[in-house]
């Protein structure tokens, strides 16, 4: 008897259950339907899982891209002019948001023209004084409001995302960008939630309308 419990166990588990399962089926004579039905759901998941690795595997050969952001992102960002810590970001977004909200957030952010506050957002140095940084975050303001207002999925994404992930979030802007960066972003949030409408605060040391129509690289 001893011998057919060991082999009953090793055929359950060859079809796929786990020891647990096994555990929890007994040894009882009736048939397990149920167990098989849920095993059965298990294993469609997990095939499909491996089918769309399998495309996407094909996917990343054919493109030659890299591994560390799905085919679709890669393929956006390819030729683009972005820094070093805004590609590692999208990384870490990819990991919390749903990637078609991070691909809808690209093609917005790309099909917006160039803007020197971006450019000078990416050449801040850590050290920069607070009045740079306050003047830089007013500058970055408009174009921080129009990847909001055009972007509604990633503003109800980041905002409901729990607290496991906007921690993570918060740490990878942290870590990417300096603490002169990290300022300016947090005093562009402040902005995009003290003035929901375009400001009209003269801008100190900016040609007027300068930036207005070429407003920043990031949402804040």
């Amino acid at each position: 008897m001893h011998l057919v419990r060991v082999l009953r166990i090793k055929r359950l588990a060859d079809l796929g259950f786990t020891l647990p399962q096994i555990a929890e089926l007994g040894d009882a004579d009736r048939h397990p339907r149920e167990a098989l039905r849920g095993l059965d759901a298990h294993l469609a998941r997990t095939l499909d899982r491996l089918q769309d690795i399998r495309t996407e595997i094909r996917q990343i050969l054919q493109q030659a891209a890299p591994t560390d952001l799905p085919p679709a992102l890669s393929a956006r960002i390819r030729d683009a002019d972005l820094s070093d810590a805004d590609r590692a970001l999208l990384i870490v977004l990819t990991r919390v948001l749903d990637v078609s909200v991070v691909i809808d957030f690209v093609d917005t952010l790309l099909a917006l023209p160039p803007s020197a506050a971006a450019t000078a957002f990416d050449q801040l140095p850590a050290d920069a004084d607070d009045a740079t940084r306050h003047e830089l975050a007013i500058r970055l303001l408009p174009r921080s409001r129009t990847l909001r207002v055009m972007l509604p999925r990633l503003r109800s994404a980041t905002t409901g995302l729990s607290v496991a992930a906007a921690r993570t979030v918060d740490e990878a802007v942290r870590d990417l960008y300096n603490p002169a960066q990290f300022d300016v972003l947090r005093r562009v949030g402040l902005l995009l939630r003290s003035r929901p409408d375009p400001i009209r605060t003269p801008q100190v040391g900016v040609t007027p309308g300068r930036d207005r129509v070429t407003p920043p690289r990031r949402s804040g």
